[in-house]
């Protein structure tokens, strides 16, 4: 399966394929949650390595979110939302979760929008019969894939590339939280035809912190160095 064919092709144009924010409230709830329970960490003198390979002095712990039940819910009811609205009424739309962050936040939302899910692995299987994809994926079904956050957008694609593969349509992306700093990010989207959902950025994170002074003014400011190159960013 590592030899995938062309992406199938969906009826949205190159030039829709974007970030979509969420309302300023929805936002500013969802950078309360994460400022409240600690998934915000900020380590300037032991810069992180994120997924695409770039340093950060900050970062986000979305995973944490799984052990705080009501915090949990409400922000999975805020993406359940996000889905209902770009599904509209459709039925039998296949919630996909990315190994291994997404896979509980898309059975929670498959459960709560009563649609079937699968989950998709970074890579097939070696043993058995090889799959990447668990669980029913019907040829021509649309598929929407669930994951917990998003830098800019280059771990999602072959996620993606599975669920095409397999027969699926998918052209969006739902996230808790997107970084939205990378240039990249918008032709990463337009390259691969999707379209990133999300609930928080740190553009909100930054405005929460500043409005309710949660951070020395020096901290705030050092983060937002970061945030306005984050692509010569260096410790």
């Amino acid at each position: 399966m590592s030899n995938h064919p062309a992406p199938i092709a969906t009826t949205t144009t190159a030039s829709e394929y974007r970030p979509i924010a969420p309302s300023a409230a929805v936002a500013a709830e969802v950078a309360e949650i994460l400022f409240k329970l600690k998934v915000v960490q900020f380590t300037p003198q032991k810069p992180i390595r994120l997924t695409s390979g770039r340093l950060s002095p900050v970062y986000i712990d979305c995973r944490m979110l799984i052990s705080f039940p009501a915090e949990r819910a409400r922000i999975m009811s805020l993406m359940a939302a996000q889905v209902q609205e770009t599904i509209g009424q459709a039925n039998d739309v296949v919630i996909a979760g990315g190994e291994t962050a997404g896979i509980p936040y898309a059975a929670l939302i498959a459960a709560q929008l009563d649609q079937p899910m699968i989950y998709v692995r970074k890579q097939p299987k070696d043993f058995g019969k090889g799959k990447q994809i668990e669980g029913l994926l019907k040829s021509g079904q649309t598929a929407v894939l669930i994951e917990d956050l998003a830098t800019d957008g280059g771990s999602k694609v072959n996620f993606l590339k599975a669920i095409r593969y397999g027969g699926g349509i998918v052209s969006d992306v739902f996230v808790i939280f997107y970084y939205n700093i990378f240039q990249s990010a918008l032709g990463v989207m337009t390259q691969n035809r999707f379209n990133m959902h999300y609930l928080c950025s740190w553009a909100d994170l930054l405005a929460y912190a500043s409005r309710e002074q949660l951070l020395p003014a020096e901290q705030l400011a050092s983060v937002q160095r970061y945030l306005d190159a984050p692509d010569s960013w260096t410790a």
